[in-house]
């Protein structure tokens, strides 16, 4: 029996979780039982040199995914693709669209990555992305809080949805803390007796940087202390300016994008996710990855799974800028006994996580997949 070959479609391999996301699974795939394609939109995108060699890497010609099914048709059959994955919904639309016009034998599998909803129109929209995924072969959750969400938003069974966790590729996050080399101009920052507080992420609306720049203002008034924002982000002024309101400027520290946030993870004192809303927030599991304690909204859904309500780092309702100060500020004055628990525990709760675990699930669901008529 040949390899199985198998298509991973996104928009782009950019900065962000998604494109994470599937780097850690196409590269973790065993090459004995499958063969790898990679198709993107003609953007450049971050994390394309990390990509394996062997993965065949093709850009459309277009930037735009409604100009993409044809072309994406046309591969899929040429290829001879057994299997098409994709994430986010309008790709996961798109995606599924091009399979059906390419009359091939390919089967879908797409993947839910946040917990989307709320507004009138927004919800509607859902609608329409469960309508298309239901012509799906599988959907996947990559957490029980957006299974959920698929049931009740989508209006999808929850018979055809299988929650996997996101794969975290530890070896590569140890190898990047290990070899890593921080800017030079960076590395002042850290080497201080000021406390350092670290988060990573877009600068969107989701994110709400807004309410831990609050936070800060508040814990710096009682530990003196340092802010680094790793992103990068429409919000960027409105955030400057927030900072200056709040009058530490000199104090908040805007990175940008880092191809390796684990070297800047480990030289913090805490991590702090903000967001209103994750999937399964990827970059908190990361952060306990490299032994950084972590403090987190308990938005819709990710946070709470991976920390287990409060097991494995501290969280804090999303906007309350006075919980989140505190969570921070107990943090930070863990004892040395208290902080080695808690960092031991992340640890240890980060192996579930895996990616060489986790991308095992994935081969067993799309081995599956093939296997119904």
């Amino acid at each position: 029996m040949g390899k199985i070959n198998v298509l991973f479609f996104i928009y782009q391999m950019g900065g962000g979780g998604a494109a994470r996301t599937l780097l850690n699974i196409m590269n973790n795939l065993d090459r004995e039982r499958f063969s790898v394609t990679l198709v993107t939109l003609n953007f450049e995108g971050s994390y394309e040199g990390e990509v394996e060699e062997d993965i065949r890497f093709i850009k459309l010609e277009t930037k735009r995914l409604s100009r993409s099914i044809f072309s994406l048709a046309r591969i899929i059959k040429q290829e001879n693709i057994d299997l098409v994955f994709s994430t986010i919904p309008r790709v996961n639309t798109i995606a599924i669209v091009a399979n059906r016009l390419s009359f091939s034998k390919a089967k879908n599998v797409v993947r839910e990555a946040d917990n989307l909803g709320g507004s009138f129109v927004v919800n509607l929209q859902l609608l329409g992305f469960g309508a298309v995924y239901k012509l799906a072969h599988q959907i996947v959750s990559l957490s029980e809080g957006v299974k959920e969400n698929l049931v009740r938003r989508y209006k999808i069974r929850g018979s055809r949805i299988q929650v996997i966790y996101n794969p975290v590729d530890l070896q590569r996050i140890s190898d990047k803390m290990d070899h890593g080399i921080m800017e030079p101009k960076h590395k002042e920052l850290f080497h201080t007796d000021d406390k350092v507080i670290i988060t990573a992420g877009r600068l969107v609306p989701q994110k709400d940087q807004r309410t831990l720049l609050q936070a800060f203002a508040k814990v710096n008034e009682q530990t003196k202390s340092k802010l680094v924002l790793l992103g990068e982000g429409p919000l960027k002024e409105e955030l400057q300016q927030e900072a200056a309101r709040l009058e530490v400027a000199d104090r908040v520290h805007f990175l940008g994008f880092q191809s390796n946030p684990y070297v800047y993870f480990k030289h913090a004192d805490v991590f702090v996710l903000s967001s209103i809303h994750e999937g399964f927030s990827h970059v908190i599991a990361e952060a306990l990855a490299t032994g950084t304690p972590v403090v987190s909204t308990n938005c819709k859904s990710g946070p709470e799974e991976v920390l287990d309500k409060g097991k494995y780092g501290f969280l804090c309702e999303v906007g309350d800028v006075d919980e989140m100060a505190s969570k921070i500020q107990h943090v930070l004055t863990l004892s040395p006994e208290q902080r080695a628990s808690l960092i031991e525990r992340g640890l240890e709760r980060v192996q579930d996580f895996d990616a060489k675990q986790i991308v095992k699930q994935y081969e067993t669901l799309f081995l599956h997949t093939l296997k119904r008529s």
